[in-house]
């Protein structure tokens, strides 16, 4: 029997370039037996609505052709549903995908593993901010790289990756340590100043960078990341490290594991935390495990 999948794309994906392998990917899929209806909404909440709208009638996936952030919009259409999530990466940054180890530089071979329809299930994970609620399965962030991604998306030059070069040389500039207080389910409190949290399903975000590589999607728990305060040459020097992982082994760096997270900052203005890649909103925020609450192509 045919699968029938529901394509969701993102138009804007990798500034317009991702769009032009859809057709020899979608070529692929319906060579594979497939039959497919693309969904390519006019903004976020459009395609949210669209997709929704998708999983309701039932089609055997829901297959996000783009980027974390459009991962991250499909989640909140198939989470707790029995639709299984594709992914063909095609986005800057493809964390999510590389953790359930999709082919990320490959789409052809991505859409083999559609085609396969081999399913796993994984976590997510429930972020309140005020009255606003949503699910992430990668990483939520919030400090200095939420505040790079706050200034870079103000930013309309230069175009792609190189705003956040430009964000991150801004913010280096005044950004102070934050007062972070973290309630890890319910019962350890940790207070310090750091220039980072991080709360994970998946150990990476922001194209590679293994802010929690001891994460698995599979765990029913979340890994939190405290990046405590640093001198500024220290912070560039160990920053790096992040690529590899090896950063956990920082003195400054403190690490639990947790089913809840309460985040909050004793000064919490213009502090606004991210989730995979995408902005939740101001702290505080409070973070919630969901055991299997997604069924994934693998």
């Amino acid at each position: 029997m045919s699968p029938q999948l529901a394509v969701l794309v993102n138009p804007a994906a990798r500034g317009g370039r991702a769009l032009r392998q859809l057709e020899p990917v979608a070529r692929r899929l319906r060579a594979g037996g497939a039959e497919l209806s693309v969904i390519v909404g006019s903004d976020a909440a459009d395609a949210l609505e669209r997709a929704c709208t998708a999983v309701a009638e039932r089609p055997d996936a829901l297959v996000a052709f783009g980027g974390d952030g459009l991962v991250h919009l499909a989640v909140q259409a198939v989470a707790g549903t029995d639709v299984p999530l594709g992914i063909i990466p095609a986005g800057t940054g493809n964390d999510i995908a590389a953790a359930l180890g999709v082919p990320c530089k490959d789409p052809m071979a991505a859409a083999r593993v559609v085609l396969r329809m081999k399913s796993r299930l994984v976590d997510a994970a429930r972020v309140r901010a005020g009255r606003a609620e949503e699910l992430f399965a990668g990483v939520l962030c919030c400090g200095f790289d939420s505040r790079v991604n706050e200034r870079a998306n103000r930013l309309t030059w230069p175009a792609g990756s190189a705003r956040y070069v430009v964000a991150m040389v801004e913010e280096l500039r005044s950004f102070r340590p934050v007062p972070f207080r973290l309630v890890l389910d319910d019962d350890e409190v940790i207070e310090r100043e750091a220039m980072l949290v991080a709360v994970a399903n998946t150990r990476s975000y922001g194209g590679g960078m293994r802010v929690c590589p001891d994460a698995l999607p599979d765990d029913g728990l979340l890994d939190v990341v405290m990046v405590g305060a640093l001198p500024k040459g220290e912070f560039l020097r160990v920053f790096p490290s992040v690529y590899r992982g090896t950063h956990a082994g920082h003195p400054a760096v403190t690490a639990r594991k947790a089913r809840t997270v309460r985040l909050e900052a004793a000064d919490p203005a213009g502090l606004v935390a991210y989730a995979d890649g995408e902005r939740v909103g101001p702290v505080p925020v409070e973070c919630e495990v969901r055991p299997g609450a997604l069924r994934v192509l693998v």
